[in-house]
């Protein structure tokens, strides 16, 4: 579902609250967290959707990474999780214990445990979790946080969607999809922990609102301007191919129609393809980390320290919505 949508189907919700419900609606944040007591929290996410690969393992392990992902951003770590599942009647049952095989397989490698779900069948296979995390009431991440004077960093590159897009038509280079699926199936539990590590002042996840839809999320709750450099976005290899080339998500449009209207504003010397890829719609996306300028090079030295990747893409000035530059 686009922004815009979403945003009215839950206004009626935001009035509901309870005391120990630290985030919730109220704050649009990447997962709710739920207070048990002064010195533990549990982080609460779902996320499901259509195959993106072709193969049933794969799709399973990524859908799965990318449910985990809000957990991670939200500074906390994998409890547990449910299988939700849809699949037709007329696919032989294999391929569905394949997706659960390759969805257990990740809940596996980021320390947690799928302990059961809910299926139920339609026309469209549809795939992902719902995860339980924990965390430390007083050590959340959220979008909220970021301040002026603060560096912008992402840790992984852009590009899942208009890649994902082109295999569905028959268009990708092999090479590319690699590429991509590399990036989809890479946790980001060991981004998060070297962030931990620092402390980032605010945290999202990229996924399908693009870098700019989210980015916009951060600048709106922290009540600043974020100013990205595009020339230094991180870029999956052939993606800008495939955006010049018009393989681009219907996300994507939806993207740059809400998000141009609501306060992101993009240089004219920006190309349109590097545009477009800024709104593209992430699968299994990086995390979008706010950081104090004196905390830069500890950040530095903890991804390399954990053999993760990170790209410094902008800064935190004061105002509204987000600049783009060349």
């Amino acid at each position: 579902m686009g922004p815009a949508a979403l945003a009215q189907v839950l206004r009626p919700l935001t009035q509901f609250s309870h005391p120990n419900l630290i985030v919730g609606l109220q704050t649009s944040d990447d997962a709710a967290v739920y207070r048990l007591s002064d010195e533990q929290a549990i982080i609460q996410t779902i996320d499901f959707f259509p195959p993106v690969v072709d193969d049933p393992f794969a799709y399973g392990a990524i859908s799965a990474a990318n449910s985990m992902s809000d957990v991670y951003a939200m500074g906390g770590d994998v409890l547990l999780a449910l299988n939700v599942a849809a699949f037709p009647d007329d696919l032989p049952g294999e391929i569905l214990s394949r997706i659960f095989e390759g969805g257990a397989s990740k809940v596996a490698e980021a320390g947690g445990v799928i302990a059961g779900g809910h299926t139920v069948t339609d026309d469209e296979p549809k795939y992902g979790l719902c995860v339980t995390g924990t965390i430390h009431p007083d050590r959340i991440l959220t979008k909220a946080g970021a301040k002026p004077g603060d560096i912008l960093f992402l840790t992984k590159p852009l590009g899942t969607g208009l890649i994902t897009t082109a295999h569905k038509n028959g268009v990708v280079a092999e090479e590319h999809l690699q590429a991509a699926l590399d990036s989809m199936l890479r946790l980001n539990r060991g981004a998060s922990l070297a962030a931990r590590a620092v402390g980032p002042n605010a945290c999202t996840d990229v996924t399908g609102f693009g870098l700019l839809g989210h980015g916009f999320e951060v600048a709106d709750k922290s009540g600043v301007r974020l100013r990205i450099a595009a020339s230094v976005v991180p870029v999956l290899p052939g993606a800008l191919e495939y955006a010049v080339r018009g393989q681009q998500p219907g996300g994507l449009g939806r993207n740059r129609d809400y998000y141009a209207s609501e306060g992101v504003e993009i240089a004219a010397e920006v190309p349109p393809d590097l545009a477009a890829l800024l709104y593209d719609p992430q699968t299994s996306g990086g995390l979008l980390l706010s950081v104090a300028a004196e905390k830069r090079e500890a950040l530095l030295d903890a991804f390399a320290a954990a053999g993760d990747s990170i790209w410094e893409i902008g800064a935190v000035v004061a105002g509204h919505g987000v600049t783009v530059t060349r």
